[in-house]
């Protein structure tokens, strides 16, 4: 079994804790010193065939740039022949919300909860780092009962922005993220962390959520107006924080210098906290950790094509996938109206093929930036006139993932078209179709590693 015996003749390994696509995370005890610690094992194989390298680089420079007390830590990065180790801290006091599921907190233990969280997300933000999926999960307490935040390999660095200088991923927890994430026009990371940040403060107060709707479009349009009300024992004070950061314009909404300014923030509020993170120590990297194979000579393609497509994260590429679509929970009775593919060619082939497609079915093609596509036919049907998006999705510079959409017209006419002319032309292309229990699943493509 992989998870008995000695890694790297330092850490014993213990039982398994959970498991995500391209790793599995085990209990460990250092041997030296008898700490627990959680090991997440990666396949190195698997992360260099989707080229997912840079994501793993990207993951260990986020964790280098966030020592903090109030930060789940990053000890070191090991690595073999066919794996890589992050050894990261065990937080064993479970999570945050596992408290407030017995009942509301009282002001003050809520207060020193939101302190300690706004001290993490403030250290990350002054280095460019933004979170972007707050929620229960991922924030946990130690044995001393304090704060811990966890999960920032998903986080986006500043270099992630593009050039409005604005995120165009959506990921989040429905009830915890901010309207302006679910419109998909680009956000600012730090605005929606501190939206984010609001609605924690308020469960945390309530034993409840702000915005919660059994119907999804219902709970978006909800969060889209912040209409939500308080319940009769928030403060004054507390509402009207709280108000500042469920704010539905990022524009006019809060910042974290003026939330700290806050008189009830600030009460028993110990700033000298903020000074531990320097105390904490770099991370360890052993060499070996993207090995010899990792070097490239691979030609880049033009980027002019590639600059312009969406770019997704590993937490965005879960959250696109079929077993995490909750539309069919809401839409018993409407039929699907969009599909997702993966394709192992480069973006201009992608491209180019669409275009193709779109010739032979007499569909009007314009080119909008942001890698999306849209077919548009001439003459009206039962519901108007055809209309198809295809939106794609950069994971690597030669894998990428592709939405298509019916943005108009009729649905059966779509599906028809959909069925009988789009997919049998695509198939070249095509990797795997995501969520179609009628298509065979290919093998992963072999892939240049990158």
């Amino acid at each position: 079994m992989e998870n008995k015996g000695v890694l790297m003749q330092k850490y014993e390994l213990g039982r398994f804790l959970g498991q995500g696509t391209f790793a599995k995370v085990y209990h460990a005890r250092n041997l030296v010193t008898g700490t627990s610690v959680a090991i997440k094992m990666i396949d190195k194989e698997k992360v260099l065939k989707v080229g997912m390298i840079e994501q793993i680089k990207r993951e260990i420079s986020v964790m280098r740039l966030v020592r903090h007390p109030h930060i789940v830590q990053l000890y070191e990065v090991m690595a073999t022949k066919s794996k890589i180790y992050f050894v990261i801290e065990y937080v064993k006091g479970g999570e945050l919300f596992n408290k407030v599921a017995k009942g509301r907190l009282k002001e003050d233990v809520a207060r020193k909860y939101f302190q300690q969280l706004m001290s993490a997300i403030d250290f990350c933000h002054s280095r460019g780092v933004y979170h972007r999926d707050l929620k229960p999960e991922n924030i946990l307490l130690d044995e001393n009962g304090n704060l811990k935040v966890s999960d920032f390999g998903l986080s986006a660095l500043a270099e992630s922005k593009r050039q409005d200088g604005l995120l165009h991923t959506t990921c989040g927890t429905p009830a915890y993220v901010a309207p302006e994430v679910i419109g998909r026009k680009g956000y600012d990371g730090g605005k929606a962390d501190i939206w984010s940040c609001g609605v924690i403060l308020y469960v945390l107060l309530a034993g409840f959520l702000p915005f919660h709707d059994s119907n999804l479009m219902e709970m978006y349009r909800k969060i889209g107006k912040a209409e939500f009300k308080y319940p009769n024992w928030f403060t004054t004070e507390a509402r009207r924080l709280i108000s500042k950061m469920l704010d539905p314009n990022p524009s006019t909404r809060i910042t974290i210098a003026k939330i700290m300014e806050n008189s009830w923030f600030r009460k028993g509020y110990d700033s000298k906290a903020r000074r531990g993170e320097m105390e904490m120590a770099e991370p360890a990297v052993n060499d070996d950790v993207f090995g010899p194979s990792h070097n490239s000579n691979n030609a880049v393609e033009t980027k002019n094509e590639v600059e312009k497509l969406g770019n997704l994260n590993a937490f965005d590429i879960i959250s696109l996938s079929p077993g995490f679509d909750l539309s069919g929970l809401f839409e018993e009775k409407e039929q699907k109206k969009e599909v997702r593919f993966t394709s192992a060619q480069p973006a201009k082939t992608i491209i180019s093929k669409l275009e193709d497609v779109a010739k032979k079915l007499r569909l009007k093609v314009v080119k909008k930036d942001g890698g999306l596509l849209k077919m548009e036919g001439s003459k009206e049907g039962r519901k108007g006139v055809l209309a198809i998006d295809a939106e794609i999705f950069e994971i690597t510079s030669t894998f990428h993932l592709i939405e298509l959409k019916k943005s108009g017209g009729d649905t059966l006419e779509y599906q028809k078209t959909m069925k009988q002319h789009i997919r049998p032309a695509l198939k070249d292309i095509v990797w795997s179709w995501q969520g179609d229990p009628g298509e065979p699943q290919q093998p992963p493509p072999d892939l240049p590693l990158s």
